[in-house]
């Protein structure tokens, strides 16, 4: 009989007097009044499909989300003349001028069309809005007084929940988001027999169209394309189930009268991918089969399954008995006095995760699968230029690690027109993609030269797939991806040219993502394109190292390694050193425009990838703390995100939790913000404002590279701790490069106990309390 073992690398008790803590801290979000925003409202996901409930007694409102819900369509934007102007930006820049040469690429080098302005690009969008209206006793009445009101999530079961009394009897209301059935569903229940009334309605901004029969409400309609009109189509179906009283059709709603128990079912499907006729009757169907009781229980089990993965336990200090939203006042004015919500935020930030994207569909967005307008910020889209990779940043780390594929698939898919654009634009091999994307593979320039002819997004995803392969160590996986990697190394490869005043092989035209600086020759204009800005180098030596390894292990592309290996040589170093001591932005020292960008792009190397290290290179690593020293701590909260994550790489752990109570401002701002700022809303979601997920991501991040790194050739424990976390704490369950799960134990600072776990025997580095250890592991 053949058995599975784990391999456990090591045990190692440092202390006779370890503690033993279980998950006292609940990890809930709850308050003690329906929300008042939306911002406010508790979100609910299975990947697929959304919800985020008010919780309103007289009048709730719903607000339903489809990952997929896409408006616009695929389109050619490409500029396929551009390619012949591109001799003459690169001579402007070689000659200084770089308002010219911007001038130019804004005429002839950006995409064709309306770019991300409209349709067909596209934008993100809102499902619908399901309206719930409550009336109380015998006169059908909406409520004047209620009590004991309580709302909730828990991150434990996915279900959020909400509960009132109103003249003796108490009323319950259970939400959830199936991962058993795929269908959302509501449970109302009162105890005392008839006393729940309402009416059900949905309805959506725009293009739909609402019926009603005997026992259903039906919402429908198509999103146009930028064309013709007729773009994605979706559908949503409402059904209920009764306990005792009736069901009835009134107009374009439907009415329950005198019920002691309503089960009200949605679900919803688009045509993307897949074609939309019988799937949501289908579906409703065998959902409506199962007792909710049974339902529930397969709900949780699914969800468990990959949140339970990772416990983290920064022990005492705990606040978990005061409402979030007064909590998170409570934690800003005296973070100390509360351990437990770094640990909420944490789970919180994996929760989201696993709520808003699945194996099969697509990756999180900015607003991850939550949107409540039609025209969703900045498109709801794909940013490539740092916020759909932070989105994925903890997914590996945090145990989660086949929620990365959906980007995968995403990026797989943006290969084709990304050859398009290679050649349209730079007439170079291999595949590009600039600042933003979209579902439908839009990889042309954006429709300015000040932000939109940035290239980096494309080599910055495969440093996102690349990390799968790193934590795995999947290398049927590797071989998937190594015709995508190889793509953007031969298209990075093919447009390098020769700057004349370093020798250095840069790109030309390039810009640091969304930034600006003033020209060399004391004008005073201002200018974002350069040649070889820092992320470029950066990138470009990552991809070509990945690339070279990945040729090694799988045995193939010699010829190409090598011409890789030799052009490593030509390229700018991981850093190169100003002046003041900061590490450069562009291949100039050019003086910025605005000194505390949010952007801090060119400390790409510090985080995600690993060319500056303390260990490996002080110097740089120096000069990315003078370059963090001098941009500040505020910003937008992805920006701040960012931030705690590089001085976490810099082992500054109170500098990083510095960023963590920075980030967790309380705010109710919803205006756009490009500068400082930042905050969390009271449902505990990220703040630009408006909301933006990956704030929430990078953060979640942040938590584990302060507890876990792996990135400097060992597994090193509580790297970055800050010393309001020394005194106690348990990990369980975090990854580490090269297929480990991790569990440790710490008191006063130092690591008293460590498991690490593996499927296969190798030798490993370790880094416990300062010391560096080499382990033989052998399987048990």
């Amino acid at each position: 009989m053949m058995k599975k073992y784990f391999l456990i690398v090591i045990v190692c008790c440092l202390s006779l007097h370890e503690l033993s803590y279980g998950q006292s801290q609940p990890l809930r979000l709850w308050y003690n009044q329906p929300a008042q925003l939306w911002e406010e409202t508790l979100p609910l996901g299975n990947g697929r499909l959304g919800m985020m409930p008010d919780g309103g007694v007289n009048k709730e409102n719903i607000v339903l989300n489809d990952i997929t819900m896409w408006s616009g369509a695929p389109q050619d934007a490409n500029n396929y003349e551009a390619y012949k102007q591109l001799p003459e930006i690169r001579k402007l820049l070689i000659a200084g001028k770089n308002d010219q040469a911007q001038a130019l690429i804004d005429k002839s080098f950006i995409c064709t069309g309306k770019g991300s302005a409209d349709v067909p690009f596209g934008c993100y969008q809102i499902l619908g809005n399901l309206h719930l209206d409550y009336s109380y006793g015998s006169g059908d009445h909406p409520a004047v007084n209620y009590t004991d009101y309580h709302r909730e999530l828990s991150l434990k079961t996915a279900i959020a929940s909400c509960s009132y009394q109103i003249n003796g009897v108490t009323y319950k209301r259970e939400y959830i988001t199936s991962f058993g059935d795929d269908v959302a569903m509501i449970r109302i229940t009162a105890d005392h027999p008839g006393a729940i009334n309402c009416r059900i309605s949905i309805d959506r901004p725009e293009r739909s169209v609402t019926k009603a029969s005997s026992n259903e409400l039906r919402l429908s309609g198509q999103l146009d394309n930028g064309t013709d009109g007729k773009g994605l189509q979706y559908q949503s179906i409402i059904k209920a189930k009764l306990k005792d009283g009736k069901l009835f059709a009134e107009g374009n709603s439907l009415q329950v009268k005198n019920a002691t128990e309503l089960i009200i079912y949605v679900a919803a499907a688009t045509d993307f991918r897949k074609p939309l006729a019988g799937t949501n009757e289908l579906t409703l169907s065998r959902a409506m089969q199962k007792p909710f009781a049974l339902e529930q229980k397969q709900h949780v089990e699914a969800y468990q399954k990959l949140f339970d993965r990772v416990s983290v336990n920064l022990g005492g200090g705990n606040a978990a008995d005061e409402p979030t939203d007064k909590r998170l006042i409570s934690f800003h004015k005296n973070p100390d006095a509360d351990k437990g919500l770094p640990v909420l935020f944490f789970q919180y930030g994996r929760y989201l995760t696993i709520c808003s994207t699945r194996v099969g569909l697509l990756p999180p967005n900015l607003q991850g699968l939550w949107a409540n307008q039609v025209h969703t910020p900045w498109n709801g889209d794909y940013h490539l230029d740092v916020n759909v990779q932070m989105n994925h940043w903890p997914v590996e780390v945090t145990n989660l690690s086949e929620l990365n594929l959906p980007l995968v698939e995403l990026v797989r898919g943006l290969v084709k027109p990304g050859e398009r654009t290679a050649k349209a634009y730079y007439n170079a091999n291999g595949w590009v993609a600039h600042v933003i994307t979209n579902v439908w593979g839009f990889t042309e320039p954006g429709e300015s030269a000040s932000w939109g002819v940035t290239k980096a997004g494309s080599g910055w995803l495969c440093n996102n797939i690349w990390q799968h392969y790193e934590f795995t160590n999947d290398e049927h996986y590797l071989k998937s991806i190594y015709p995508i990697l190889k793509g953007s190394a031969e298209f990075y490869n093919s447009i390098l040219i020769k700057d004349p005043k370093t020798g250095w092989q840069v790109t030309a035209p390039s810009s640091s993502p969304e930034n600006s600086f003033y020209m060399a020759d004391g004008s005073g204009k201002q200018a974002s394109i350069c040649m070889g800005a820092t992320i470029d180098n950066q990138i470009i030596r990552e991809l070509f190292n990945n690339v070279i390894r990945a040729s090694e292990t799988l045995g193939t592309d010699a010829a190409f390694r090598k011409t890789l290996q030799a052009r490593l040589k030509e390229l700018p170093p991981a850093g190169v050193v100003s002046k003041d001591g900061r590490i450069m932005e562009w291949l100039e020292d050019y003086k910025e425009t605005d000194i505390h960008h949010r952007h801090i792009s060119h400390l790409y190397g510090l985080y995600p990838a690993s060319l500056i290290t303390p260990e490996h290179t002080p110097a740089l690593a120096a000069a990315a703390k003078k370059t963090l020293e001098v941009r500040g701590d505020d910003g937008p909260s992805w920006s701040i995100a960012y931030k705690l994550l590089f001085w976490a790489r810099l082992h500054d752990g109170n500098r990083a939790y510095k960023l963590f109570t920075e980030i967790m401002k309380p705010t109710l701002k919803t205006d756009v913000n490009y500068g400082a700022g930042g905050g969390i809303y009271p449902n505990l979601l990220s703040a630009g404002p408006p909301f933006q997920i990956d704030g929430n991501f990078g953060t979640t991040a942040g938590i584990a590279e302060m507890l876990l790194q792996s990135h400097a050739g060992f597994i090193e424990f509580i790297p970055a701790i800050p010393d309001s976390w020394k005194s106690s704490g348990e990990v369980k369950g975090l990854k580490a490069r090269g297929n480990y799960t991790i569990d440790f134990k710490w008191k006063n600072g130092l690591v008293t106990s460590y498991h690490v776990k593996s499927k296969n025997a190798r030798k490993m580095k370790i880094k416990v309390n300062g010391q560096i250890k080499e382990i033989q592991a052998e399987l048990i």
